[in-house]
């Protein structure tokens, strides 16, 4: 019965988020689609991969922060164990963002047969990534009480900013005329950020949820 009503909870949180989800990913898909347009009309497509890596590196720690954000937001809420949701709050969105961004791209982009290049954030600057993981945590502790809705809200700004973040790495580290397979892209994006930011924001969190003290959340512990 507990399992039962975990994932009754689960189910119920990623239809309320399945909107703003799909709105993220369109959103985010025309926005690069507008900056490579620039571009091309400019005539500096050839420097196109060079500027996109340049952005990637913007983009790929600012949806770790959101990620952290989200994550610790949603375990918080429900239920107040500090040290707990700390680890949950980092190892959700260093861990699954780096495979939204980075490792499910890359298997996408081989699997159009491109010779990707495997760019871990983590390992090689890891001074970028650290730092926006412990904002996005440290403020996850306190938009809940701030922000009625914050989880909604962020969560679409997470899979709108994921979204660009994987397609600044096809392109980047792989893909540069990413436009004339925009179809495969599609979906190589749809797969790559609306599961992880999914599992991040919701699945991950909620799973290590301890169902008595989400009855009778509202007392923190430690």
């Amino acid at each position: 019965m507990k399992k039962r009503g975990k994932l009754r909870h689960i189910i119920i949180e990623l239809g309320v988020h399945l909107p703003y989800s799909i709105f993220g990913v369109v959103i985010g898909i025309m926005i690069v689609g507008i900056l490579t347009f620039f571009t091309t009309i400019l005539g500096v497509s050839h420097r196109l991969p060079g500027a996109s890596e340049e952005l990637f590196h913007i983009f790929h720690p600012a949806h770790i922060l959101l990620s952290a954000l989200v994550t610790t937001a949603m375990f918080w809420k429900h239920e107040r164990r500090f040290i707990k949701t700390l680890m949950i709050g980092f190892a959700g969105s260093i861990a699954i963002c780096g495979a939204s961004d980075i490792f499910l791209p890359y298997l996408g982009g081989r699997m159009l047969g491109t010779d990707m290049h495997l760019h871990l954030c983590i390992v090689e600057h890891p001074r970028i990534i650290i730092p926006f993981a412990a904002i996005g945590v440290a403020v996850g502790f306190l938009i809940p009480a701030a922000i009625e809705k914050s989880t909604e809200f962020s969560h679409s700004m997470h899979v709108l900013v994921s979204s660009m973040a994987s397609i600044l790495y096809l392109i980047s580290f792989g893909i540069p005329d990413w436009t004339r397979m925009i179809g495969a892209i599609f979906v190589i994006t749809i797969v790559a950020v609306m599961l992880p930011c999914c599992l991040s924001d919701i699945v991950f969190p909620l799973s290590f949820i301890d169902h008595k003290d989400h009855q009778g959340r509202g007392h923190t512990r430690a």
